[in-house]
């Protein structure tokens, strides 16, 4: 019985690779359709998070302009990275065919040469794989980062080598405490300079301002902590509007606002049955204060 329930399962594994290869292709016959440009490369590891950073270069009489991007590792057993990658993007006024693909550059639209589109430009060393990875609005040089552990990491890679240590030691700028376990969502404050929310599955969200003097270690505890939640929550977010507002969603179905202004932080200012099943994340609307 043993033996066939395995073939089962490879069996089952190879149908579902072979779904996947067939839609891949499907998709990417169509894709001179649905993009003006489409540009792969290939990660020496996975990464569960991305971010672009908001600085742009244009080099004079290119026809691109590289704009930079957050990525982290998750890899099997060997050393995590914070990663900083370039990628040469074309100028809005560039022209390119939308229905060129060139199989040796991976691409549609025949933009640019073969090499160097996207390089890693810095690799910082980190505990474990990157849960997510965010830039702080006031200051893009320092990023917040979840690890599988509770502790909340938070780098200015302007003080790190563009290479890491070969100890595959990390050493982060602050140590963010409060939680009991891991978690992915993360939200720096757009009005407040310092001020980091932090989403996990100990059911809580911490919030921190970096700007307090930390402890030894450079440790910096909560300085507050959210217990509204009844299971894992999964994403915070302030608003983009006021400074003293955010939003929660959860395992538990529902949306909670908090306002930092009260004084109790285990019942939030609003709670919404927001879906029939777990809520995997949030977005206010940067143009309305309701939404």
């Amino acid at each position: 019985m043993g033996d066939r329930g395995d073939g089962a399962e490879s069996f089952d594994d190879g149908v579902e690779e072979r779904v996947i290869n067939e839609e891949y292709k499907i998709w990417k016959k169509n894709t001179p359709f649905l993009y003006d440009l489409v540009m792969t490369h290939a990660l020496e590891w996975p990464s569960l998070t991305a971010q672009w950073l908001p600085d742009v270069t244009k080099p004079e009489g290119k026809d691109y302009s590289v704009h930079r991007l957050i990525l982290g590792t998750h890899t099997s057993d060997e050393q995590n990275h914070l990663l900083i990658a370039s990628v040469q993007l074309p100028n809005e006024d560039a022209q390119f065919d939308a229905s060129h693909y060139d199989n040796e550059k991976g691409e549609f639209g025949g933009f640019g040469s073969v090499s160097g589109k996207i390089e890693i430009e810095i690799k910082i060393n980190h505990e474990g794989e990157v849960n997510r990875a965010r830039y702080m609005p006031q200051n893009p040089c320092v990023i917040a980062t979840k690890t599988p552990s509770s502790d909340v990491l938070v780098f200015d890679y302007t003080k790190h080598p563009s290479k890491p240590e070969p100890s595959g030691e990390c050493h982060p700028d602050l140590r963010l405490r409060g939680h009991q376990k891991e978690g992915y969502g993360l939200s720096w404050n757009p009005n407040l300079n310092g001020y980091l929310l932090s989403a996990s599955d100990d059911h809580t969200i911490c919030l921190w301002d970096i700007n307090a003097t930390p402890k030894e270690h450079r440790i910096i505890d909560a300085k507050n902590i959210f217990t509204g939640h009844t299971a894992v929550v999964e994403d915070v977010a302030w608003h983009l509007l006021h400074e003293s507002l955010f939003g929660s969603v959860a395992d538990d179905q529902k949306l909670m606002i908090w306002d930092t202004r009260c004084n109790n932080t285990s019942k939030p200012s609003h709670t919404v049955d927001a879906h029939t099943a777990e809520v995997n994340c949030l977005s206010f609307n940067p143009y309305s204060g309701k939404l």
